[in-house]
């Protein structure tokens, strides 16, 4: 028993001690657990092996979205061009395909079948009877965000209403990633491109929670991308720092000005924002055939405008969520250092698909709608295909009206369903912007479509307006608008409302490819982030020297005489203090029982800072190293052992480790947030 825990976990048999409804997790028979060696000492040493790289022929950068996925590459010899994939197969009219949207097929035995346009297109042409077979998911990834206890267990729910894990699902998509760019590789080098030659990035939301980021690494692992032995292999990106570290390169003719503060790219703020959108779309449209981006090896003209101490916000505005992050610039390289850690929230663009489906519930009735999506799952993608080309031409000054055609399923389901036709229903339903037309088209009125977009954009330009409020963010000279949802100029018209007076507003011209190539130029150079914010406060359970009127009663336990007080959260680091890249904290420990042979470190985290006990509430248990010296000679072992314990910060994970000082055992564990 003695080996059991140390400083708190799960306890065996109590102690019969004072007999109160707490209970403890550290009493357990014979358990010493650690205590912290006085002077308590911290020191920053930066790791000197962080920088050593190990040599990759080329950077794969994965940007798996909530709406729509893609990949872009970059060869580390001539890290200036950036390509972006290959185009995608059948994609649909007035959307852009250098992304495919993320949707996955599995066949009726749960088999990987396709994925993206290819898995949309199939699955639509399946007979309606077969299709309810199939397995068909779609914008899964927001599963990742509003999963609060996220496990390897988690499951999403097909189309069909059938369950499948998670980890399934977003270990198929990666690997179909991993076999489309590998395949480009070879046809582009002309011989087998191997899987160890490439370092993958995938990007994942700033303001998700730890267990999504390492669920993502988990999907990673098991789609073949790298191992937990090469785990160096895979960077995990946050979004809007990728969307940063590209932002540094753009020149004038790369960008839009919104904001009405200064005259750039040679028309003034006196034109019309819709000239800017004009010209924009235009470049777009010439670039679309082109795939390869270069990438000047230059500061960008506005970063030049930029100074020591400088703030800037990027605005990352996605399918699932909107992602705040507050970049500060350091000289002389431009390094970049969060100032604020990251905020947001679910306010993308599916903010808009829900409240259509709101609206068809409203004209239809809900139980008709569930149904349909039920009865006729292909037919609802469809009509959802049909909604979002009509959302991307909606606008602040538009006037005539968007037309969405139903599918014919749908008016003939509505029609057995209820008895009466789509067109009764319109009337009956007092829903004044939507008329029903001839051609079997609903017919939205501008203001209609603006609408729906309303609570989400309110959402964003509120949360904005709280960002600003905070002293660190008062003087940010740029606002970077970035992401698939920052393409809608009603996001846009209402950044600048909000905004425009404040800093100024620039929206990089390909707009939706921002994160994927700010994550490939930071795969070339995962350094470029050099202080981040810790989302988490860490630190590991131990025993302290028990005081009286100091500790509360029921953590006192005695040992051979000596008076301890339990389960004490010996802090390493605070949630949002600064770390810089590789930085360590160190710590020292000495065993409560001098002749112990197996220490056990548990590590916890708490997402706030005011924290005395592991069994405070919202502490959880995210890593365990065990140090087992048995076997070592009682002549090594000195009378006050010293137990060195090391965090290493700075990088989107964290690793921690265990060294016996007398005879130089380690341990290292990498900290987990699903497995606990």
């Amino acid at each position: 028993m003695a080996d059991k825990e140390a400083g708190g976990g799960d306890a065996g048999p109590r102690e019969t001690a004072p007999t109160s409804a707490y209970s403890s997790p550290a009493r357990s028979l014979g358990d010493t657990g650690i205590t912290p060696l006085s002077p308590s000492h911290i020191v920053n040493d930066a790791d000197p092996n962080v920088s050593e790289q190990q040599m990759f022929l080329v950077v794969v950068a994965i940007d798996f979205g909530t709406t729509s996925s893609g990949y872009a590459y970059s060869f580390t010899k001539e890290p200036e061009c950036i390509h972006v994939m290959r185009r995608w197969e059948g994609g649909d009219p007035g959307v852009s395909n250098q992304k495919t949207p993320t949707t996955i097929l599995l066949t009726p035995e749960r088999k990987f079948h396709s994925f993206g346009y290819a898995a949309r297109d199939f699955y639509h042409d399946l007979d309606p009877n077969e299709a309810k077979q199939w397995l068909y998911l779609e914008k899964f990834k927001m599963k990742l965000h509003t999963t609060g206890d996220l496990t390897m267990d988690t499951d999403l729910t097909a189309a069909n209403g059938k369950k499948i894990k998670a980890l399934e699902i977003f270990a198929y998509a990666l690997q179909y990633f991993k076999e489309q760019a590998l395949k480009e590789l070879s046809d582009q080098a002309g011989s087998e491109f191997e899987n160890s030659d490439v370092r993958w990035v995938i990007t994942v939301p700033a303001i998700w929670k730890q267990p999504a980021k390492q669920f993502m690494r988990q999907a990673a692992y098991q789609a073949g991308l790298a191992s937990p032995e090469t785990a160096e292999q895979l960077i995990i990106a946050l979004e809007p720092e990728a969307a940063s570290i590209y932002c540094r390169k753009l020149r004038l003719h790369q960008m839009i000005e919104l904001s009405s503060k200064a005259a750039v790219n040679g028309y003034s703020s006196g034109d019309t924002v819709g000239a800017g959108f004009a010209q924009a779309k235009e470049h777009i449209r010439r670039n679309r055939q082109s795939r390869t981006f270069l990438v000047e090896n230059v500061i960008g003209e506005i970063w030049s405008e930029l100074e020591e101490g400088d703030k800037y916000v990027v605005v990352d505005s996605g399918g699932g969520t909107v992602d705040l992050t507050v970049h500060q610039i350091r000289l002389p390289e431009g390094h970049l250092k969060e100032l604020y850690k990251a905020t947001g929230g679910p306010y993308g663009s599916l903010g808009v698909d829900y409240e259509f489906e709101k609206l068809l519930c409203k004209i239809f009735g809900e139980d008709f709608i569930e149904q349909f999506k039920i009865k006729r799952p292909a037919a609802w993608v469809d009509l959802m295909i049909a909604f979002e080309s009509r959302k991307r031409a909606a606008a602040p000054d538009r006037t005539n009206p968007l037309n969405i055609t139903l599918p014919f399923s749908f008016i003939d389901y509505y029609k057995k369903f209820r008895g009466h036709s789509v067109e009764h229903a319109l009337r009956k339903s007092n829903v004044d912007f939507v008329k029903w037309s001839s051609q079997g088209m609903l017919r939205m009125s501008p203001d209609a479509m603006n609408a729906l977009f309303k609570p989400t954009i309110d959402s964003i330009i509120e949360h904005l307006r709280d960002l600003f409020q905070k002293p660190e963010v008062s003087t940010v000279k740029f606002l970077f608008l970035v992401g698939g949802f920052a393409e809608a100029p009603l996001l846009q018209q209402a950044v600048q409302a909000a905004f425009g007076d404040t800093c100024r507003i620039i929206i990089p011209q390909d707009v939706g490819l921002t994160i994927l190539k700010g994550a490939v130029l930071f795969g070339l150079d995962p350094a470029v982030i050099k202080v981040r914010r810790s989302p988490l406060t860490y630190g590991v359970g131990v025993l302290n020297r028990y005081v009286e009127g100091k500790h509360p009663p029921e953590k006192l336990l005695v040992k051979d005489g000596t008076r301890w007080c339990t389960d004490v959260f010996d802090k390493f680091i605070s949630a949002d203090q600064s770390v810089a890249l590789g930085e360590l904290v160190k710590r020292s420990y000495t065993p409560a029982k001098p002749s112990q042979l197996v220490i056990v470190i548990n590590i916890y985290s708490c997402e706030h800072d005011e924290v005395s006990f592991i069994t405070d509430p919202g502490v959880k248990k995210c890593g365990t190293l065990r140090l087992d010296l048995t076997g070592t000679s009682s002549t090594a072992v000195p009378a006050r052992r010293e137990i060195q314990t090391l965090m290493q910060f700075g990088d989107t994970e964290i690793k921690a480790t265990a060294v016996d000082i007398a005879t130089s055992k380690s341990v290292k564990v990498g900290i987990d947030f699903l497995n606990y």
